[in-house]
């Protein structure tokens, strides 16, 4: 072959080799387009058709883990009044604060400084480590057994590890700067849902302590740590008998501290309760309504998304508990069972109703079910209304007899 002619096919089959660098490379991920993504549950215990784990919570979401032992919300706390600083001289001119009551925000005068916190505290009683059984068949909540390690089954049939999933005790703990324990006020447990950590879903995605802050009513708050970033809703302690009540009364001396008066724990203890159960929170949710211990001090629960299962828990809270309210808000995931809830309570002559334009009472029930479009993903800060908590935390102290009720010292618990 002469040299030129050579040298003209040594240059088509360059330009050839190096087109098919390029497009197998893209044609690869091309080809994986058409296949569906591995089912698994959303909610434990529970299967819903047509919506998975990995539906709700993309696994790109999970790359960063919850901090060590050895880390700390820092960057985002500030320090509470130590016990030892001296008591600054009242203040001649009024300063502006959010709230001094459970009522929305006031301005009123402050006679001490005190920065809002958002901090970790580890509690003995908080859902995880637990080595009890599994109420659903009572059988050890640990099953499994690799080496030195243990674990849980879960019903999906994935093994959570101990150590990795089920050790965390700590809890979220968020008091605002204006919270003032001598003023009628409301504790706010949070149990959050599946794949979930309490700093990078429940502080910075759903924005609970902010809710809480911008609700302008007199209330802390305590979420604790559940299943750590798993597709689980096992409640650990909360399902032991008098878990719930433990819980709160470990939580007093803590938030006495935090809130810079360590002499108010005997008010925190008496303090009335709000739980909030997203999602996986249902579990724990229903069984502290069940058996926690407490039922007296909760004067309202708040559903988002959640009716995945329990329904004679809820329904029978609701009928025992006239002086307490009842929300439900849902997606089409849950609307089967919001709805068979709903039939339940008109049976027993409850009167419900769904929608959240009116006021909030004592005994009111609602269910409210949320447009197309809202995902059960964001639904913690966008459900019937943008920050749902905030939204119903306002309601509650714009109630007068909700307001009176959280202001009076709690029932003796059953």
């Amino acid at each position: 072959m002469p040299p030129s002619a050579a040298r003209r096919a040594w240059s088509s089959r360059g330009r050839r080799i190096a087109a098919a660098c390029i497009l197998i490379p893209l044609a690869l991920p091309l080809a994986q387009c058409g296949k569906a993504p591995n089912a698994d549950m959303v909610a434990a215990n529970t299967q819903t058709s047509g919506d998975t784990f990995e539906d709700r919570f993309p696994a790109p979401q999970f790359k960063d883990r919850f901090p060590t032992a050895k880390e700390s919300l820092a960057p985002y706390q500030r320090t509470a009044v130590a016990e030892s600083r001296p008591a600054q001289a009242p203040k001649t001119a009024p300063s502006p604060v959010r709230i001094a009551s459970i009522s929305p925000t006031l301005t009123l005068p402050r006679p001490t400084e005190r920065d809002e916190l958002t901090t970790l505290v580890s509690m003995k009683s908080s859902a995880f480590p637990y080595f009890g059984n599994n109420p659903r068949n009572d059988a050890p909540f640990l099953n499994v057994g690799g080496g030195d390690r243990r674990g849980h089954r879960s019903l999906s049939g994935r093994v959570y590890w101990q150590s990795e999933t089920y050790n965390d005790s700590r809890v979220l703990v968020h008091v605002p700067e204006s919270f003032d324990a001598n003023k009628p006020g409301v504790i706010v447990v949070f149990f959050h849902g599946n794949g979930a950590t309490l700093e990078r879903d429940v502080r910075n995605r759903q924005l609970v302590p902010q809710q809480i802050t911008e609700s302008g009513v007199n209330a802390v708050l305590l979420a604790p740590q559940l299943a750590v970033d798993a597709a689980d809703s096992s409640a650990g302690k909360f399902w032991q008998k008098g878990g719930f009540k433990r819980f709160l009364d470990e939580s007093a001396s803590h938030l006495a501290r935090l809130s810079g008066d360590p002499k108010s724990a005997q008010i925190f203890a008496n303090m009335p309760v709000v739980i909030v159960g997203y999602s996986g929170g249902f579990l724990p949710t229903a069984w502290s309504l069940e058996v926690g211990g407490a039922t007296n001090r909760v004067r309202g629960v708040l559903l988002l998304d959640a009716v995945y299962g329990e329904l004679d828990k809820f329904a029978s809270w609701i009928e025992n508990n006239r002086t307490g309210f009842f929300i439900s808000s849902y997606t089409r995931y849950t609307r089967q069972r919001d709805r068979e809830l709903m039939s339940m309570l008109r049976d027993k002559g409850i009167a419900v109703s769904e929608s959240m334009e009116g006021p909030l009472r004592p005994g009111s029930v609602v269910f409210v079910q949320t447009r197309d479009g809202i995902t059960h993903r964001s639904y913690v800060t966008q459900a019937w209304t943008e920050l749902p908590i905030r939204n119903v935390l306002t309601k509650m102290a714009a109630a007068p007899s909700l307001t009176r009720m959280a202001s009076a010292p709690a029932a003796a618990s059953r």
